[in-house]
């Protein structure tokens, strides 16, 4: 009963007007459960992805794409330290950041793959039909408050090895009341578990993009089958 209504719900007229296919050419391709399956595959497939990606040395500091940077003004404040020959320490700081984001993504790997065991029919029926960024979405409204709070013990603790960070929190807290940086910065472990999860959704979504722009080029025929019905 769940399959029929959930492919009932992926090929309502409303959804197929959205990604503009024909509504025989959609009951053809996505009978038989496909579309729920494809859309699994596809979640499951951008998940492991990222997380294989950045989860390992490098995977956040090697990557221009997602590397942590210091926030805002701390830049700035930054080049005024390396002038001072204190350069060493605030390049340990930026890697331990980054390091510390690489150690956290390893640990969504649990929490992504269940958002996917739980999806709901409307929940199929808007990856489907929606944009480029529509499985990033899923992700990021299901799992970013609980992966924030997974994620920040093992942040705090790759952190504090290094002696800068607690002159960044002061720094950071002095400059976030005078209205130089962002509140939700002041405090380098919950931006770096911020700025962790922005990596880990966005390469998620680069994923996403490779299989909707080339779902041939993925290897998998569930993919191209359900995917393959959009072009």
């Amino acid at each position: 009963m769940q399959r029929r209504r959930f492919t009932s719900s992926l090929l309502s007229g409303a959804g197929l007007c959205c990604v503009g296919i024909s509504p025989v050419h959609a009951i053809s391709a996505l009978s038989d459960g496909d579309a729920a399956s494809g859309i699994r595959a596809a979640l499951e497939r951008g998940a492991e992805s990222a997380i294989a990606l950045l989860g390992k040395p490098d995977g956040f500091l090697g990557n221009p794409k997602v590397r942590i940077p210091l926030p805002g003004f701390l830049k700035d404040a930054a080049k005024l330290l390396k002038a001072t020959g204190q350069g060493k320490s605030v390049e340990e700081l930026v890697t331990a950041m980054n390091r510390a984001a690489e150690a956290a993504v390893p640990q969504a790997k649990e929490l992504l793959l269940d958002a996917v065991k739980s999806m709901s029919v409307e929940d199929g029926a808007h990856i489907l039909s929606g944009g480029d960024n529509s499985v990033t979405e899923f992700f990021t409204n299901k799992t970013r408050e609980p992966l924030s709070v997974k994620f920040l013990p093992i942040v705090t603790q790759a952190t504090e090895k290094v002696s800068l960070s607690e002159k960044y929190n002061a720094v950071a807290g002095k400059a976030a009341g005078m209205g130089l940086l962002d509140k939700k910065d002041a405090n380098v472990q919950q931006y770096v578990t911020g700025k962790a999860l922005d990596g880990l959704y966005l390469m998620i979504g680069e994923e996403e993009r490779k299989i909707r722009k080339d779902p041939l080029g993925t290897g998998s025929d569930i993919l191209k089958k359900v995917f393959g019905s959009l072009k």
